[in-house]
């Protein structure tokens, strides 16, 4: 089978050359000549496949790059691909509740109209069981400014906004929708390119329709086999999370793609608890394909609305006319189209799985939990990742299955407390109907609106100082579900009731494992053909040679002499008026990796509104090294190690920055949602691991070793209600000082796109850096996203 994948690859690899050599000829006006491809290359299926795709004016686009090119502004004949910022219109804008501080953001920047109404959605769901006066207030103000605004609004008890996005069709195939919660990847489970966006840029979309967006490294999860029966999609994702736990998808677009064999394994609600827990993976969405198992269930939603539905709205979402337009044109990825990361993962090797305790990157097959006689305390079925009627029924199962083989009814566990809420009132609906709802009242399960609750660690039955508990929610570090002293694990909804139902962790039985067969079979990489103990199918290889093919191509054209193409070094982007042309400064080095924006602006000052520029710019990294305030000066270039500014979603951590009148953060990386809040409040960041590596070289002589331990929900952090967990900040080894003068100066020409490095004994090194596009300059230039949005208004009108 490799060498046949090997002569497949073969006979495109020379089509390919003589394709692309077409193109490099016209883009440079050569005098070689290109040979037209092979007859039989042709008449290959496969390889006419993929020639046909290069007759395309433009290279490959992954499915994500596709939906992206659909909702950006001002694109004109330019294609999208990873790495480029754009302007982008979302087709949906969902808040919940902080639908409220979006609107004083959306007020005080002077909107007052929401641009278009049709573009935003509303929903009360994470707080609902708080009776307070103070959030029935807020409760208030938000449904009243909806209904001022003539958006549409689902009141507390509805659902979960994810689900209504799913259930009402605001979430479609095809689109791209937005939310100011971390688990929009949900939309991904049906073909929508969904994503998280944080307040400011949610009341940028109320106010202009559009705001920013960098396309993220797109990964491809390639599945093979089928999913056993007795085995979920929760336990695909929580294998995932736990078996590729090094990071490996962190701040991606995921792209999951399978056989059409293997992909009718996966019903569409296992697909919305897998693209709902990347989050979790650490991705930034969760795209499946749209495909045969996805139009049978548009058709299902389309047939429903017609007969049952007397929403006119919610009928011209779900329409067969829509669903045939969807199916006449429709979008998948390229052939040969470019990806940063490859996973697979065989499902027919799968089992059900357990993931934590208090880590998703902790997973276990729940047989060996089983054998380990864990007590629990407390059982979930909630949340908008398992609560859906289909979860219903299958944990009702695990009750009547038991009653049935005991000829008697049985009940939940002494000492254990069993908690209920349907991801939405519809859902719920459907399990009353079929009986399943009942069963679990039963059998002693304790109902809960429908609504967050549990899962963010709100209302009734958290989590208690040495508890343990297992849910079919999604989240489960330390202090998510209640006390930080509480252990808390992640499993399947049969798994969780089957825990109920025996007081320990267990699963009900329906699984059982083929002989012989003892891990998961994953792969890993882009390489060799059968890399990841696996053999590809050959439409993987082409891709793969493809991709391999592109590289050898672009290294070629960098040894083409000058005078055959037109040199680019020194090419200029135009610097739009108000942004500087060259930012510059010494370095103080800040040599950890994983500093969390509590560390970088104390919590206890966030939902402080007195505190001053001064005293912002005093407490800065203050949580990090207290000795930071007085090393830096204003002006130098701050340069920290990796994920830098990780952990909820305060603001504050890149306004704290710009009080120190600090221009400019390096790292190795950052954290996304403090990459948006650092170019939304005119932060310059750049990311240059080279240099967080010579500096290491010069200073420290040693990498930081990270550990995944005692990561928790940060103290007063519930504002932000889903941020998630900061990693654990990890500093060298043998580092002496936390903040350093190092005597190295920084300069970026913005104009060229370059930085220029010299090091204390005067040696220089320079290295390109991406061009700042002008949307992104336009935002900084006019003091960040809230300011751009008030001179839009004041333009427009």
């Amino acid at each position: 089978m490799i060498r046949r994948s090997g002569l497949l690859a073969l006979r495109c690899a020379s089509g390919i050359f003589t394709r692309r050599s077409v193109s490099l000829q016209s883009r440079y006006a050569t005098q070689h000549q290109s040979a037209d491809a092979f007859p039989s290359q042709l008449h290959d299926p496969a390889a006419a496949a993929v020639l046909s795709s290069l007759e395309s004016p433009h290279a490959p686009q992954t499915l994500t790059e596709k939906i992206v090119q659909r909702y950006s502004l001002g694109l004109g004949n330019q294609y999208v691909k990873a790495g480029d910022y754009v302007t982008l219109s979302p087709h949906i804008c969902m808040t919940h509740d902080n639908s409220w501080p979006t609107a004083l953001k959306f007020m005080s920047i002077g909107a007052s109209k929401i641009h278009d109404s049709k573009q935003v959605v509303m929903t009360l769901d994470h707080d609902v069981q708080n009776k307070s006066e103070s959030n029935l207030k807020k409760y208030r103000q938000i449904e009243d400014f909806a209904k001022k605004q003539a958006v549409d609004f689902f009141p507390a008890g509805r659902g979960i906004g994810h689900q209504i996005m799913i259930e009402e069709g605001y979430a479609f195939p095809a689109t791209l929708a937005v939310a100011s919660d971390s688990h929009s990847n949900m939309y991904g489970g049906v073909g929508c390119l969904g994503t998280p966006v944080v307040r400011t840029d949610a009341a940028s979309i109320w106010a202009t329709g559009r705001t920013w967006w960098q396309i993220p490294p797109i990964a491809k999860v390639t599945f093979t086999g089928a999913l056993p029966q007795g085995v979920t999609g929760k336990d695909v994702i929580v294998a995932l999370c736990g078996l590729f736990s090094n990071d490996e998808v962190l701040n991606h677009a995921i792209e999951f793609a399978g056989s059409e064999e293997t992909m009718r394994s996966l019903p569409v609600d296992a697909r919305l608890t897998i693209s709902n827990m990347t989050t979790e993976w650490g991705a930034l969405s969760g795209l499946f394909p749209i495909d045969g198992v996805l139009e049978k269930w548009l058709r299902y939603k389309a047939t429903e609305a017609t007969l049952y539905n007397t929403d006119a709205l919610t009928f011209k979402r779900f329409s067969h006319e829509r669903v045939n337009e969807l199916f006449a044109h429709p979008i998948s990825a390229d052939k040969g189209a470019k990806y940063a990361k490859y996973l697979h993962m065989n499902l027919s090797t799968l089992s059900p799985h357990v993931s934590g305790p208090n880590s998703v990157k902790i997973s276990t097959p729940v047989e060996k939990l089983a054998s380990q006689n864990i007590k629990i305390d407390k059982a979930y079925l909630v949340s908008c990742t398992n609560s859906r009627a289909s979860d219903l029924a299958a944990a009702a199962k695990v009750f009547t299955d038991a009653s049935r083989e005991t000829g008697r009814p049985v009940r939940v566990a002494d000492g254990v407390s069993f908690y209920i809420a349907a991801a939405s009132m519809p859902e719920q609906l459907a399990a009353e109907e079929a009986g399943d709802w009942q069963a679990m009242l039963d059998a002693g399960a304790l109902a809960l609106p429908s609504g967050c609750g549990p899962c963010i660690g709100l209302g009734t039955g958290l989590l208690e100082p040495g508890e343990v508990g297992i849910s079919a929610s999604n989240r489960n570090f330390k202090g998510r579900m209640g006390s930080a002293e509480a252990k808390a694990y992640l499993a399947s909804p049969e798994v969780v009731a089957a825990s109920a139902l025996s007081g320990m962790i267990s699963g009900p039985g329906w699984y059982q494992r083929p002989a012989g067969l003892t891990d998961v079979a994953i792969g890993e990489g882009n390489g060799s053909i059968g890399e990841g103990n696996r053999l590809m199918t050959a439409e993987e290889a082409l891709e793969r040679v493809i991709g391999q093919l592109e590289e050898t191509i672009e290294k070629a054209e960098k040894q083409i002499s000058p005078k055959d193409v037109p040199s680019t070094k020194g090419a200029q982007v135009t610097i739009l008026p108000g942004f500087p042309s060259r930012v510059e400064g010494e370095i103080v080095f800040c040599d950890a990796d994983n500093i969390n924006t509590d560390g970088i602006y104390p919590g206890k000052y966030t939902y402080q509104d007195d505190v001053t520029v001064e005293k912002m710019a005093h407490v800065c990294m203050e949580n990090y090294d207290p000795a930071f305030g007085a090393i830096a000066r204003p002006g130098d270039i701050l340069v920290s190690g990796f994920n830098f500014g990780c952990g909820s979603s305060r603001e504050q951590a890149a306004t704290a920055i710009l009080a120190k009148k600090i221009p400019l953060v390096v790292s190795g990386s950052f954290g996304n949602i403090f990459s948006r809040n650092s170019i939304n409040n005119a932060l310059m960041g750049i990311e240059m691991p080279r240099l967080v590596q010579r500096l290491r070289e010069a200073f420290s002589n040693t990498s930081p070793q990270a550990s995944q331990q005692n990561v928790h929900e940060p103290s007063q952090n519930r504002e932000s209600l889903d941020s998630p967990p900061p990693a654990p900040q990890v500093k060298p080894e043998k580092q002496e000082q936390l903040t350093r003068r190092t005597g190295w100066y920084f300069a970026w020409d913005v104009a060229r796109s370059t930085v220029t490095i010299r090091e204390e004994d005067g040696k220089t090194w320079t290295q390109s850096v991406g061009a700042l596009p002008p949307n992104v300059q336009e935002i900084i230039a006019r003091g960040g996203l809230e300011k751009w949005v008030k001179k839009e208004i004041e333009a427009g009108s």
